[in-house]
């Protein structure tokens, strides 16, 4: 067997192999036995059909089952005598077999380059403070007096805007199509949310009255089910009821069971808001730090890692819809365009990756193991499940590796954060 090992850039390489013909002709005769035990021809009994006719009936698929046994059995063979440590599984091209031949192919792959890292000491950056304004604040008790709030039922008179009522509904696209019924839905009258038309027509409605109206929805509607389509709806009246806020006071702080006042109440969002403000200014200042040691480094990114966060980020964006009950394929998105269009972010993430693991290498920075329990123990806490479970469940699913990277990727950041020159805006 012959080997040369040839390198295409400073990420792509490849092997050029040439095997010996007596090694392909025993893999292609071993090949064709297997086969001839496998298969049932006409006029041959199970087991005893000749070599010859095999390979003539069965040519490609002896070929090709020969061909990759041998790849298989020197390629990796190969890379690891010669410590090389592809990104990703070998890409085989240019490949030749015939029989009483040397067997010729190329096995493409990828590694990590040699790169000069910039200098990641003492980096200039500027961030955001970590301020709360009064406004967050003031939004946060109106989201916890919403949550609180209570609908009382309203009789003797017709329907008004900032009502809230319950309705049985039927729904049937104009120009045909599947519809639909809900039982006991809950509309507010003129919500922001609500197309005009159905608004108009749930404003002074009487319990038991029934009304139809039909409502056309733009092209670029937010519900891809809806967009461009005109549906005809017919709604009765079963309730209405309005909202009551409770009163901002001590009573609504105790109502919520951990505070004594309204103040005391107020103290402890403004620390939780403080608290996220200062994780959010963190997550901005490493992400900034990032950026500037990616724009000073220049070496070739790898496509297979590439490859990789564009999937990545595909995939995400996929799973968000469905989470939000969206069917990924009705939005009219072409996936293959938004995956390619995540290419340049993708490269920039790739390079900080390979810089940031440059980085803890030179410093001996690894997650240790008790930050390896310390991280499944939050995440325990947070799912309400057992530590042990936790572990046993991420080791099931190949996710411990991921934990490990992760903690080592923070503590890199930590270090060149120590070291940074942070202006704050």
């Amino acid at each position: 067997m012959k080997v040369e090992y040839v390198e295409e850039s400073s990420v792509r390489k490849a092997l050029v192999f040439e095997i010996d013909a007596e090694v392909v002709s025993a893999e292609i005769e071993a090949k064709t036995k297997e086969m001839a035990r496998k298969v049932r021809l006409p006029g041959f009994r199970p087991g005893r059909i000749p070599d010859a006719v095999v390979k003539q009936r069965f040519h490609s698929e002896v070929f090709s089952d020969a061909a990759e046994a041998i790849v298989n059995r020197v390629v990796f063979t190969e890379i690891e005598g010669r410590g090389l440590q592809p990104l990703a599984p070998p890409r085989v091209a240019d490949l030749v077999i015939e029989e009483s031949q040397p067997m010729t192919f190329r096995a493409l792959f990828e590694t990590l380059p040699v790169i000069d890292v910039p200098d990641y000491r003492g980096l200039a950056v500027k961030a955001k403070r970590a301020v709360v304004e009064d406004a967050d604040l003031e939004a946060e008790i109106a989201r916890l007096r919403e949550e609180a709030a209570r609908f009382d039922p309203v009789e003797g008179r017709p329907t008004e805007v900032g009502d809230f009522i319950n309705v049985d509904l039927t729904w049937k696209p104009v120009n045909g199509g599947r519809g639909g019924r809900d039982e006991n839905a809950v509309i507010e009258v003129g919500g922001e949310g609500n197309h005009e038309e159905m608004n108009r027509t749930i404003v002074g409605m009487t319990v038991g009255e029934t009304r139809e109206a039909t409502l056309a929805y733009p092209d670029d509607h937010k519900a891809p089910a809806l967009a461009g389509k005109s549906v005809r709806y017919a709604l009765t009246l079963k309730a209405v009821k309005q909202k009551m806020l409770p009163a901002l006071d001590d009573e609504f702080a105790k109502d919520l069971g951990e505070w004594e006042s309204l103040a005391a109440l107020r103290a402890s969002i403004g620390e939780r808001l403080q608290a996220a403000a200062e994780r959010r200014a963190d997550r901005e200042t490493r992400s900034a730090l990032v950026d500037v040691l990616v724009d000073a480094a220049s070496f070739e990114v790898p496509e297979a890692l590439v490859e990789r966060h564009m999937s990545g980020r595909t995939e995400n964006a996929v799973r968000t819809l469905a989470l939000q009950g969206i069917d990924p394929s009705h939005t009219g998105i072409d996936w293959r365009q938004f995956r390619e269009n995540q290419r340049e972010a993708a490269t920039r993430a790739a390079r900080a990756d390979i810089l940031l693991d440059e980085i803890a290498r030179r410093e001996g920075i690894e997650a240790l193991d008790g930050e390896v329990q310390g991280e499944i123990v939050r995440i325990a806490e947070r799912a309400r499940r057992s530590p042990d479970a936790v572990r046993a469940q991420m080791e099931k699913d190949g996710d411990t590796a991921a934990l490990r990277a992760r903690i080592r990727e923070d503590k890199t950041l930590d270090l060149i954060k120590s070291s940074a020159r942070i202006e704050t805006e």
